[in-house]
């Protein structure tokens, strides 16, 4: 699977090799990578010396301040781990809008944003998970790494498709659904649900997760070029509404939008998790290099 599958550029993914996730965030992983954590360990990075202690490791033992000194130091090295990239993208049925992907769905537009942050943080030696929500868990990469492992990444995102139901809460809050390692967790959702959004954003939270909110809205929703007596249907449940579209209606719709919006990032804001809106009409390129990297996400 390639990124053209995924409608990316590989010039962004050229890019996109010389950069890495920006952790807030000291990570101790479980296997050795290349991101400083707050322990000493064996990288190549010098720390500090301290005093031989049997039992060392003499393959430290530093014979040059041996011989200055007469006392036995042993270099310590700084700790580099790896950092846990976790990914969930939101394939209820209203990310499925519009309709057509060459239009390009919210779906479409959330797949490639998190084959982006994949591919860096696969390149730069950290480990990846991906999972698809609606209700529930639909489907779930295992953890990988290693640049080599991207295509199969691409091909697990290449396949989402708009499942019916929806309820963040129940997908994240059951077991076995949130990573069990402390890591850095990417939420790629339109956010629009009546509930539960907060409970599943604290639960993260509580699991040790820095939280990345990406709320993915189309250029339609945001500024929803409509008029007249339509009949607007609900693409979760199915139900239809008769609406008289006027230009009081839609200005009242976007304050209301601009209003949720802002509330979800005040809310992220408060408990120290990054809020960034994308919008579909943005090129991902410029989502990817100048938004994100604007939030201080990437490096």
């Amino acid at each position: 699977m390639s990124a053209s599958d995924l409608g990316l550029d590989p010039k962004l993914l050229l890019r996109l090799e010389q950069m890495s996730l920006v952790a807030k965030r000291r990570t101790r992983g479980t296997m050795q990578g290349k991101r400083r954590s707050k322990q000493l360990g064996a990288s190549l990075e010098f720390a500090d010396y301290r005093m031989y202690a049997p039992g060392d490791d003499i393959r430290r033992f530093d014979w040059g301040a041996y011989a200055r000194t007469g006392k036995p130091f042993i270099k310590q090295f700084m700790d580099e781990q790896e950092l846990q990239v976790n990914l969930y993208i939101d394939v209820t049925r209203s990310m499925g809008f519009p309709l057509e992907e060459a239009a390009g769905n919210k779906l479409m537009y959330a797949r490639q944003l998190a084959a982006c942050i994949g591919y860096m943080a696969l390149s730069g030696y950290d480990r990846v998970s991906a999972r698809l929500f609606s209700d529930r868990i639909v489907r779930e990469l295992p953890m990988l790494r290693g640049k080599g492992s991207v295509h199969r990444l691409f091909r697990f995102l290449s396949e989402a498709e708009a499942e019916s139901g929806g309820d963040i809460a129940d997908a994240v809050m059951k077991p076995g659904a949130i990573p069990r390692q402390p890591g850095m967790t990417w939420i790629f959702s339109d956010f629009l649900y009546e509930s539960g959004i907060e409970e599943a954003l604290n639960y993260l939270l509580a699991a040790r997760q820095e939280v990345v909110v990406v709320q993915v809205l189309s250029e339609e929703e945001m500024r929803p070029a409509l008029t007249g007596d339509l009949r607007l249907i609900d693409s979760e449940s199915g139900t239809g509404k008769e609406v008289a579209v006027t230009a009081r209606v839609i200005e009242a719709y976007q304050a209301a939008i601009r209003q949720y919006t802002h509330g979800l990032k005040q809310f992220c804001h408060e408990r120290g998790m990054t809020y960034v809106l994308a919008t579909t009409d943005v090129p991902v390129a410029d989502a990817v290099l100048r938004s994100l990297r604007e939030h201080g996400l990437l490096l």
